[in-house]
């Protein structure tokens, strides 16, 4: 590789305490010149080393340039970004704020980081323009800076690296505060050229930075050009015709800033080392290397990153570029693109979890199959059958002949009484209810979580999880309390009439046979049809009647029990709603709110939530 050569002398970090020729205006300059300097000592720009001498006859060029002003603090307009971007930006902060419960740090760190970087450049000026000056060893980036500058600011040097430190350029003032952001020192602070300065009027609010080599061996440098990378309005990159194609540079740089196609340039220097139409080649080139980045590329009045082919040693092709760069500046509108650029990385890079291709959420059909398995699992429906058999059981007791009832009320004392309603009282019972509510609690929260993203999917599972701890207990004090109501089950309207009606049939019974025995023993006289056919008519009515009760007391039988099954399937939908449901569709509702502020900071709707 062929070394570009300058006429300066390069400052070499390794050897910092060498002493170098010319080094020191304040040894070469006039008094007039040290008087100026003494008196801008104290401004942001006090070092007054614009420019280093390049041969002794250069003390009249060291005048020429424009020295440290004396200024006070100057009142600058800050940055104002526009209702679209503060709406994103309001979004993403929104989105941070809803998510941190949720999401790691790290995750959150880049969404953060843009937050705090946009609310820092707000406060500052929004009439400069911060425009960073980047490439390899050799690029001749330095050589460019100072072409732009119009004299000899950055060092350069056959020796690497030379630019050991950022240094800044203003072509106005009020930018102090924009330079400091950036960690750049008042003694590597410039100014260019006075006539150049004026030339270029467009130019009055570009800050230009002249950054280490990004490909230097000392590790330092290219922390620095990271650091400064980070925080700039714009990139001019400065690639040469041997290592435009370097890997570093675009799987390093450019690929990964390709969403900054509108705030970066793109500049192929040293054509003059090319021959003939070598110069169109490597530049079609490296257009074709850009695209395959994924940069858009600023062509036919488009948006997109400008490709310039120049030499900043001859001077050709420095027009277009100040002409580009004018332009540039003027619009004022690097620092919202750059911020918006960052917000669209931070917005990818929180894609996979927030978004998702599917609606989410618990369906009707989940909810409900959820409420019938913790149903199953308390015996809702043997409850209902329970107090079914139940009503039954008292109708007959009621309507029942006397001596049926005598017999059932004599079986009942000689078995042990177990309840009303089969309690689940033995171990593997238990164990299977408990297995049942288990499973319905692991069923509702995978189909809740469904089509979510990994962090959600957990957050959603988890609360499923939390809610499901003492869930069976409180079942089987739900199935003691929703059971049967204390005392007999309620009566319908005809039950009196059939009980007198059964009554009446037991008194024929009887009257009859007192009368029967009464002519056995002589006391009434002989008449066997009366007697006989009251017996027989209450021998035979108090059975007809039992059976025509049982008939008449299987509807409302059934509708005691229903409405028994019914209380207690209310009751552990309640508390599977309140215990289970309800956590899992806050999460489901916290996610479709920062699903739509997600929609919000890519500019697009939410979609896809559900809930």
């Amino acid at each position: 590789m062929t070394a570009v050569t300058d006429q300066d002398h390069t400052e070499h970090p390794e050897h910092p305490e060498r002493p170098k020729q010319h080094e020191h205006p304040e040894h070469d300059a006039s008094e007039g010149s040290e008087a100026a300097m003494r008196t801008d000592s104290g401004s942001p720009w006090d070092d007054g080393l614009i420019a280093r001498r390049v041969n002794g006859s250069a003390e009249e060029e060291q005048r020429t340039v424009t020295e440290s002003r004396a200024s006070g603090p100057q009142t600058v307009a800050p940055l104002a970004y526009g209702p679209h971007l503060g709406s994103r930006l309001e979004a993403l902060r929104e989105l941070v704020g809803l998510s941190r419960a949720r999401l790691d740090h790290r995750t959150l760190a880049p969404a953060g980081r843009v937050l705090d970087e946009s609310a820092a450049r707000r406060r500052l000026s929004g009439q400069h323009t911060v425009v960073a000056i980047a490439g390899a060893t050799g690029s001749g980036k330095s050589q460019l800076f100072n072409a732009l500058a119009g004299v000899p600011i950055s060092e350069t040097g056959v020796r690497r690296p030379t630019t050991a430190a950022p240094i800044a350029c203003s072509w106005s003032d009020g930018a102090a505060s924009l330079i400091e952001r950036l960690g750049i020192p008042p003694r590597l602070r410039r100014r260019p050229l006075q006539a150049t300065a004026d030339a270029d009027e467009r130019l009055r609010g570009l800050v230009l930075v002249d950054l280490p080599d990004h490909d230097s061996a000392a590790v330092q440098h290219r922390e620095q050009v990271d650091r400064v990378l980070g925080l700039v309005d714009a990139v001019i990159w400065v690639v040469d015709p041997e290592k435009y194609a370097d890997a570093m540079l675009h799987e390093r740089y450019l690929r990964p800033m390709a969403a900054h196609a509108e705030v970066m340039f793109v500049v192929l220097n040293q054509i003059d080392r090319l021959p003939g139409e070598a110069a169109e080649q490597v530049l079609d080139d490296l257009r074709r290397l850009l695209d395959e980045d994924g940069i858009v590329l600023g062509e036919y009045g488009e948006p997109g990153t400008s490709v310039l082919a120049l030499s900043a040693l001859t001077g050709d092709g420095m027009g277009e570029l100040r002409e580009a760069l004018g332009r540039f500046v003027s619009e004022r509108g690097a620092p919202a693109r750059r911020i918006s650029a960052d917000v669209d990385i931070a917005a990818a890079r929180l894609w996979p979890v927030y978004a998702t291709r599917r609606r989410v959420g618990l369906s009707e059909e989940a909810r409900e199959e959820f409420s019938d398995r913790l149903a199953d699992a308390v015996g809702a429906t043997a409850a209902g059958e329970a107090a079914e058999r139940a009503w039954l059981r008292n109708a007959n007791r009621a309507c029942g002949t006397p001596w049926l009832r005598l017999w059932r009320w004599c079986q009942e004392r000689s078995e042990p009484s177990t309840g009303r309603v089969a309690l689940r009282g033995q171990p593997d019972e238990e164990v299977t209810a408990r297995q049942r509510v288990e499973q319905a609690v692991r069923t509702v929260a995978d189909r809740a979580s469904a089509g979510l993203p990994a962090p959600w999917a957990q957050a959603v599972r988890e609360a499923a999880t939390r809610g499901s701890q003492g869930l069976p207990e409180a079942l089987d004090e739900l199935a003691v309390r929703a059971g049967l109501p204390p005392g007999r089950p309620p009566r319908p309207g005809w039950w009196p009439l059939a009980v007198l009606v059964q009554a009446s049939m037991t008194v024929l019974q009887f009257v009859g046979g007192l009368w029967l025995l009464g002519q056995i023993i002589g006391v009434t006289a002989p008449n066997l049809g009366v007697p006989v056919l009251l017996m027989v008519i209450g021998i035979v009515g108090g059975p007809l009647i039992e059976w025509s009760c049982r008939i008449a007391a299987r509807g409302p039988a059934r509708r005691y029990g229903l409405e028994a099954e019914r209380r207690l399937r209310e009751a552990a939908s309640g508390c599977g709603r309140a215990r289970v449901l309800d956590p899992v569709a806050a999460e489901l509702l916290r996610y479709r709110e920062v699903r739509e502020q997600y929609g919000r900071v890519v500019g697009v709707g939410a979609g896809g939530g559900g809930g």
